[in-house]
């Protein structure tokens, strides 16, 4: 019965000690997301010097280079991607690194991402590409990051959209989405590729009143 007993006690400590390790574990990944998300270089290099896994994920699916990114934190994201940081580890909804700073128009840790191994290729939950979103929100200098880089500029998202018809689409027909539409079309866009309802990009630019995008329509000889 004391043999027993004992072995029990033992299995408990034995199963206590596994248990603290695996939460200062925890606590260390959740420090360095916590680090990320409040741009504190010295605390993440410290953190990494001590072991910590640098691409661990917090309870959304996050790493902490997305964490650094949702906030446009330069610093820590540059720490973190110099240290080898997976740029396009994805978080539950489908977002990586890459593809928030290209959305988010993120430029600079944008180009962190693409001269580290970001994959051109990837997509976001509703199937786009960085291009997308970035056309779309008008980020000018995104696109034209992102084209250079060598992006489809004619992929097709799950709603039936390239970036130059969520440009016409969602945008506001304001010099910005102008110069978008200037910069998909210069790169080789099909202007004539129509979305799921077989609507063309000059039909949605004259719906909307787009004058200034159908004329760049027009030049580029869409119909």
């Amino acid at each position: 019965m004391f043999r027993l007993s004992t072995v029990f006690v033992l299995a408990l400590l034995i199963f206590a000690s596994v248990s603290a390790i695996a939460s200062g574990a925890a606590m260390n990944q959740s420090a360095l997301h916590a680090a990320a998300a409040t741009d504190d270089v010295s605390t993440i290099e410290k953190l990494l010097a001590e072991g910590v896994e640098i691409d661990a994920r917090d309870g959304s699916g996050a790493t902490a280079l997305l964490v650094a990114t949702h906030d446009d934190n330069i610093a820590a994201a540059t720490a973190l991607i110099e240290a080898g940081a997976n740029v396009n580890a994805k978080d539950n909804i489908e977002d990586s690194p890459y593809l928030y700073a290209g959305a988010r128009g993120h430029l600079e840790i944008l180009r962190m991402t693409l001269s580290h191994g970001a994959d051109l290729k990837s997509v976001n939950r509703y199937g786009g590409t960085a291009l997308i979103p970035a056309s779309e929100r008008g980020h000018v200098e995104t696109v034209r990051t992102l084209i250079e880089a060598g992006v489809d500029v004619d992929h097709v998202n799950k709603l039936g959209w390239t970036a130059l018809l969520e440009a016409i689409i969602l945008g506001d027909g304001g010099e910005r989405h102008q110069q978008i539409v200037g910069l998909l079309v210069k790169a080789g866009a099909n202007v004539n590729l129509a979305d799921g309802d077989g609507v063309t990009p000059l039909r949605n630019a004259r719906s909307r009143g787009f004058r200034e995008i159908e004329k760049l329509l027009l030049a580029a000889g869409a119909s």
